[in-house]
């Protein structure tokens, strides 16, 4: 890697996906202080790199034609030594033909999902994190040994204040199946808040229905749902002692900012990589089940009917497992 200097990165989505290139990008940057780095997303998730050090531009993809079209023609002035697909799609594909440098292609390892969806044959070896499979897009690239990234300014004001122990719980997910039942948030806030904690919910855009049900049924509790403000969310989760969560990108910010993490997977297993990266963390599962994984990103209801692997972890044993966490 070091004779690249100039490297375009393209992951255009979502939150968690993109957070889990930061291994990469710092990484990069140790082995060789003089590389630049561009990165293209979309607009939606530029606050999760606007403050990150070792980007030297962040670069707005849009739908629209007029949009595409300017920034091809940036895209075309700049002298990249490789560019970097870790999105591996049709529209990464179409931004990747607009530049003539070397490129590299993340490998989604799409017939292994398939595999372990449908036939529970299970060929990836384990439980090898995104991070990992990233940086193997890179030949020569060595990890280092530290976390995800979340950089917000210093002077973020919070809405939580120091004197009280906050418990964070982030109920959402955009798939039914990777969701916990509220009515277990709700039972399991209770005993928290038995134990003097006080409960801040958090969410974003398409959660607020359920975070002020939520809000309503927990005494006490300080909702922090927001229209997808990531840099307050991120800011409001700082004061947290643990974050309990499900496979969701809240999951991946708590883990960003140093945050203990209690996830609760349902569908989806560790197994596809996106588990709790580098992280004090506990990841609540029932491995009892022969028909998880259902999904590699999760479904709209259960196949089988029953949803087993949600409703049977229990507040209970997700209350035990968060005290494992916070002694």
């Amino acid at each position: 890697m070091d004779e690249i200097k100039n490297i375009l990165i393209i992951r255009l989505s979502s939150l968690g996906d993109i957070l889990l290139t930061t291994p990469i990008i710092r990484s990069l940057k140790e082995q060789n202080s003089e590389i630049e780095i561009d990165f293209i997303l979309r607009e939606q998730y530029a606050d999760l790199l606007r403050y990150n050090k070792n980007i030297e531009s962040l670069l707005i993809y849009k739908e629209d034609s007029a949009s595409k079209e300017s920034l091809f023609k940036d895209l075309r002035k700049n002298k990249y030594d490789l560019v970097v697909d870790l999105q591996n799609n049709f529209r990464s594909a179409e931004i990747r033909k607009e530049i003539k440098a070397n490129q590299v292609i993340f490998n989604k390892r799409t017939v292994d999902k398939f595999l372990l969806v449908h036939f529970k044959i299970n060929r990836f070896n384990g439980q090898q994190e995104i991070p990992k499979r990233y940086s193997e897009t890179l030949p020569g690239l060595r990890l280092d040994n530290n976390g995800l990234e979340l950089f917000f300014p210093s002077e973020t004001k919070t809405n939580l204040s120091d004197n009280v122990k906050h418990i964070g719980i982030a109920p959402g997910s955009r798939h039914f199946t990777k969701m916990w039942p509220k009515e277990y948030f709700i039972d399991l806030s209770k005993m928290v808040l038995d134990d003097g904690n006080s409960i801040a919910i958090f969410g974003g855009k398409s959660d607020f229905e359920l975070c002020s049900e939520l809000a309503e049924k927990i005494p006490g509790s300080i909702n922090l749902c927001n229209d997808d403000k990531i840099l307050q969310t991120a800011a409001d989760m700082k004061k947290c002692n643990a974050v309990i969560c499900n496979d969701s990108g809240l999951m991946h910010a708590a883990t960003a900012i140093g945050i203990p993490v209690l996830a609760i997977f349902g569908s989806t297993v560790k197994e596809f990589g996106f588990a709790p990266y580098r992280s004090r963390n506990i990841v609540l599962e029932n491995n009892s089940l022969t028909c998880r994984p259902c999904s590699h990103i999760g479904r709209e209801d259960c196949p089988k009917k029953h949803f087993k692997c949600m409703l049977e972890l229990t507040p209970k044993l997700a209350y035990l497992k968060l005290k494992e966490i916070l002694n």
